[in-house]
């Protein structure tokens, strides 16, 4: 599995549990990515780079968590380390939006750990504000949830 291969460095994985996933995980997600396309069109693509070597994902999924912005269209990202800073969270992260749009979802939400700069700067880059500051229940860590109106 791809993605389990290129999210498997440290700092990838940082505000993410600090360590890769178990591949079961990932095929987990892989399952049920493919089935929110199926049923909504759109879903955490994979990223590939002009080489068509997979780098990561971007795209959007429902928040099913408890707590946050449940039931919400939360859109993410996650690059493996040696792509990042060249602007490819940000260009796929726009060709989102519009997929988003296009389906008919009129707001988008973004989770991001309030010590991670790099995806905040992202969110400031789509034009997200920030809605919300709060605690999570499970890790304790301080969280930012930034809003979108599309």
């Amino acid at each position: 599995m791809a993605w389990h291969r290129v999210f498997a460095h440290p700092d990838v994985m940082e505000f993410h549990g600090g360590r890769a996933a178990e591949l079961s995980v990932y095929e987990e997600l892989t399952a049920r990515q493919r089935r929110h396309d199926a049923e909504r069109g759109f879903c955490l693509w994979t990223m590939l780079d002009e080489r068509d070597q997979v780098i990561g994902f971007t795209g959007a999924q429902p928040w099913e968590r408890e707590w946050g912005p449940t039931g919400e269209m939360e859109i993410g990202w996650r690059l493996g380390r040696e792509f990042w800073g060249q602007g490819y969270v940000t260009a796929a992260a726009l060709l989102t939006l519009e997929r988003v749009r296009a389906a008919g979802v009129t707001s988008v939400v973004a989770m991001v750990d309030a010590r991670n700069e790099r995806s905040i700067a992202v969110t400031r880059r789509l034009g997200m504000e920030l809605a919300e500051v709060f605690t999570t229940p499970d890790a304790r860590q301080q969280g930012h949830c930034y809003r979108l109106e599309l």
